[in-house]
């Protein structure tokens, strides 16, 4: 076997998530009875050193023979392989799926993703732009092409499996399973129109990737519109290569015009024969859905169950009002079920809106300083959990009780902290049972009595998949995933007066009488980038940094999540103070307790990370002493609007609020200290989502004030670098950097 270093297995293997099992699909079966659980998964855990040979994803399916007694054996099969369906050819992404994958930061290949049917028998997918689909059930006969017209971006089932709809070049279609009847349901007015696709702040902000779904009954389909004619347009050009025109992206930054988004409902019949549901043309019957876009044009979230008529989330642009409404199918009216209000902004959570069975309203709020649970009217949770997803609310307990899956941090009211931890609760009327029992992060995907726990752990490195029927484990799904050539020891532990949760890493074999150890501070430290957790594989780059001769520090300061709804605001219209007091305070508390040289500290981060490190190299040169800045945000009027507009304001309305913020004004640096730190700043040409006008700008203005600093472009790379030369290198030219900064070379 070929010896590959760390950094060069890091990358091979995509940091360790080739070869695991992922993006899970459930099949209800009856009580007892057999079960089935789809999902993807690698052939094998690195690729080839070309990007091939065991890189794709197969589609995979685990059957669970009923009872679960030992003498049982669960057995895996390929239901659809990439390699087959497309004759060895390579992948080739239409450029609406390839922005699709980055704003989910997908940088595998083959199937990725897959979508299906209410009992899993049947599965969509697209490869290539082209429309295929996997039968589930044992004997099915494999996966096959549909004929249909491309690019097709997400095809999804119908939720009894008769038809699958999917969107190419604008419009929203449809096409019966056999791969006949295939007919437009609603077609784009204009250039810049498309029907079924999410906006760019959806995808990239909201977490919502979708743009149509699904009625319960199968015969009709909500449908996003999305108008960009309204949002400005950038141009993102590759200097590598002049002969290539540069690509147009609409790009709404802060204060600037967003996307108009609304949503019409399509009835397409039951289905019995060709054109139910469908005018003389042929087109699907069209309602359009009424709210107050012009006071909420945030379409956040979207569910349609069996539990009642579709539920829509709805936002202010200043994100401190919401509202969930129900839709009335017939006439498109909305009612409000709920209303929320916050001072500062109102969170989006992942799994919610939804319904239980009985088509009560589920949803994640603050009450009280508490992020908690709600069914209806009713709290099921306190301050002893921190709520943060909502898994599944289909029921699995008796009789009206609800029976609602999440994923919760312990709260304030827990006791000792669970420092980086993760868990699975059940939560009924009776209260919140934990579903996952070890220590670590945990997640899960359930139907009926089937739950698939994922799990990861400090002590182990990779994760677990264990099927459970009820709360008893019956099957194990394999992960291929390679092992690490390193082991990391990240000590985990709160650092100063606030408790800042933090992972501490030495050298391994590192010894008291080895002396004082230069420092990195290797944080995200902003929203929605929580670092510390209870898992081996989230430490491994920290822990290759620390064998290089560093103690690294990962401090989750104020504004990361995980905590609680005050520490995640702290930030409010103040990202630069707060992120960068808090990396020195828990970086002066961790100094009595630790070997750290605070002669000789320095900080590296990636986007938040890249802006922190450089805030904190030009505003606190006195503690810091080098920074490695990679893809930063420098100035946050050519961020986007939907996550910049909610922590900070509307630039119009606060532009001394940006100002104070920016690491580069109109005006030059902003704030900047002496002595001048020595930086290295790294950017992708091709980000589309932090541009590298970032550090282009940041780069002329160190230039002008005579501020020493390297500046790597990366051609061809994007806000990700899932090339395996680019991710290795990366990792070895930053250790170089920072040894020739500190003086350790």
């Amino acid at each position: 076997m070929t010896y590959l270093s760390f950094p060069r297995q890091h990358a091979r293997t995509q940091r360790f998530t080739l070869g695991v099992p992922r993006a899970f699909a459930v099949a209800p079966p009856e009580p007892g009875g057999a079960g089935r659980v789809a999902f993807v998964r690698a052939r094998a855990g690195s690729g080839s050193p070309d990007g091939g040979g065991g890189a794709e994803h197969l589609l995979w399916v685990l059957d669970v023979p009923a009872g679960g007694s030992a003498a049982d054996v669960p057995a895996e099969r390929v239901a659809a392989d990439p390699v087959a369906l497309l004759g060895g050819a390579d992948e080739e992404l239409p450029p609406e799926e390839r922005a699709r994958r980055e704003r989910s930061r997908e940088g595998s290949a083959g199937i990725v993703a897959f979508a299906a049917d209410r009992a899993v028998e049947t599965a969509a997918f697209a490869l290539s732009g082209r429309l295929f689909t996997a039968g589930l059930v044992p004997g099915a006969g494999g996966a096959r092409e549909l004929a249909v017209p491309g690019p097709v971006i997400d095809p999804r089932p119908s939720p009894d499996g008769r038809r699958i709809a999917y969107a190419a070049r604008g419009a929203l279609r449809v096409v019966a399973a056999d791969g006949s009847g295939d007919r437009v349901v609603a077609e784009p007015d204009g250039d810049q129109v498309t029907w079924g696709l999410a906006e760019f702040v959806a995808a990239e902000e909201m977490g919502r990737s979708r743009g149509y779904w699904w009625s319960p009954d199968s015969t009709a389909l909500l449908a996003a519109r999305v108008d960009e004619s309204p949002v400005q347009r950038w141009w993102i050009a590759e200097p590598a290569h002049p002969n290539r025109a540069p690509v147009e992206v609409a790009y709404p930054a802060a204060g600037t015009p967003n996307a108009e988004v609304s949503l019409s409902l399509f009835r397409l019949g039951d289905g019995a024969q060709e054109g139910d549901g469908a005018d003389a043309a042929g087109r699907a019957d069209r309602v359009d859905v009424v709210w107050d876009r012009a006071r909420y044009p945030y379409l956040a979230a979207v569910h349609w169950s069996a539990g009642g008529p579709p539920l829509l989330l709805v936002q202010a642009r200043d994100q401190r009002e919401q509202r969930y409404l129900e839709v009335d199918t017939a006439t498109g009216a909305t009612s409000t079920l709920a209303v929320e209000e916050d001072r500062i902004w109102l969170d989006l959570f992942p799994g919610v809106p939804v319904r239980t069975p009985e088509g009560a309203l589920v949803r994640i709020t603050d009450e009280d300083g508490v992020r908690v649970l709600k069914v209806g009217d009713r709290t099921l949770t306190g301050p002893e959990l921190h709520v943060r997803a909502v898994l599944d609310a289909g029921g699995a307990g008796a009789p009206g009780d609800p029976g609602v899956l999440v994923t919760a941090s312990a709260g304030a009211a827990a006791g000792e902290p669970e420092i980086g931890e993760v868990h699975v609760y059940r939560v009924g009327a009776s209260g919140a049972e934990r579903v996952s029992t070890e220590p670590g992060v945990h997640g899960a995907v359930r139907s009926g009595e089937l739950t698939v726990l994922t799990s990861v752990a400090l002590d182990r490195p990779g994760a677990l998949t264990r099927v459970l029927r009820g709360g008893t484990p019956v099957a194990e799904i394999a992960s291929l995933a390679d092992t690490p050539s390193l082991t990391a020891r990240p000590r985990l532990l709160e650092a100063g007066e606030r408790r800042i949760p933090t992972a501490v890493l030495l050298p391994t074999g590192y010894r008291e009488s080895d002396g004082l150890l230069p420092v990195l501070l290797d944080p995200y430290g902003g929203p929605h980038g929580q670092r510390v957790y209870a898992s081996h594989n989230a430490h491994l780059v920290s822990q290759w940094f620390a064998d290089q001769g560093f103690a690294v520090i990962v401090a989750d300061g104020r504004g990361t999540p995980g905590r609680s709804p005050e520490w995640e605001k702290s930030i409010a219209g103040d990202f630069a103070g707060v992120s960068v007091a808090d990396q020195v305070e828990a970086l002066e508390a961790l100094s009595g307790y630790f070997p750290l040289d605070l002669d000789r500290v320095a900080i590296r981060g990636w986007s938040y990370g890249g802006y922190l490190a450089a805030l904190a190299a030009l505003r606190r040169p006195d503690v810091f002493h080098a920074a490695v800045v990679g893809a930063p945000v420098t100035d946050l009027r050519l961020y986007d609007t939907h996550y910049t507009e909610r922590y900070l304001g509307h630039p119009d309305e606060r532009p001394e609020v940006y100002d104070a913020n920016a690491v580069v004004t109109s005006a030059g640096l902003q704030d900047a200290k002496e002595p001048a730190r020595p930086m290295m700043v790294i950017h992708g040409l091709a980000d589309d989502n932090v541009l590298v006008a970032h550090s282009l700008r940041l780069s002329t203005e160190l230039l002008a004030a005579g501020r020493p600093h390297e500046v790597l472009p990366l051609s061809g790379v994007t806000h990700m670098t899932p090339q395996e030369q680019v991710a290795e290198n990366l990792l070895l030219l930053q250790v170089d950097f920072l040894q020739r900064s500190l003086g350790l070379d």
